[in-house]
């Protein structure tokens, strides 16, 4: 493809081709690591036991792994900050954080829900006698709280099918040759 063309790609194209190209790219710097230095023993040939690594051609090929690494990035994050998700007043970058937010959300309701009104607390460590209970009482109304995880659940559930129908069925272009 000439260079300013555009290619099309799904979202999880492009991921997956983002996710192959780090790929390449960590491949490449450990090979370099294991063959970019080594030992030879007093007396040993020092040429027999050389890696073969090319110093230039290991750079130019980081460079070009880079530059297409910068252009699907691009592309990508350019897509999640331009395409909102249907059903909710949000671009798909934002989506990325509220999802996230929700998940948490989600977690504390769930520890939240399952207190009980009053629970005996177990106290222990350096100087307890044992003789004292404590009790830990909630301080909000748990009812509440189960309805809210009840909600925020749903409206994860919602916010990720709404997230997924929106990569899947829409293209982000990468505008240079990779």
């Amino acid at each position: 493809m000439k260079e300013g063309t555009a290619m099309r790609y799904t979202s999880s194209e492009a991921n997956k081709l983002l996710r192959r190209l780090t790929e390449e790219r960590d491949a490449l710097l450990v090979k370099e690591l294991k063959s970019s230095t080594f030992l030879a023993a007093m007396g040993e040939d020092v040429d027999s036991v050389r890696p073969d690594y090319d110093y230039a051609q290991t750079q130019k090929e980081l460079e070009e792994l880079d530059r297409k690494i910068r252009m699907v990035k691009h592309a990508i994050n350019g897509f999640n900050v331009s395409h909102e998700v249907q059903g909710f007043d949000m671009t798909i970058d934002q989506m990325l954080v509220y999802i996230p937010q929700l998940t948490s959300k989600k977690k504390k309701l769930s520890n939240m829900k399952s207190r009980l009104p009053k629970q005996r607390e177990m106290a222990g460590g350096f100087g307890h006698t044992g003789s004292i209970i404590d009790y830990c009482y909630a301080n909000y109304n748990i009812g509440k709280a189960e309805a809210d995880y009840a909600a925020v659940s749903d409206e994860l559930a919602r916010a990720q099918t709404a997230l997924d129908a929106a990569v899947s069925y829409t293209h982000l272009r990468a505008h240079e040759t990779l």
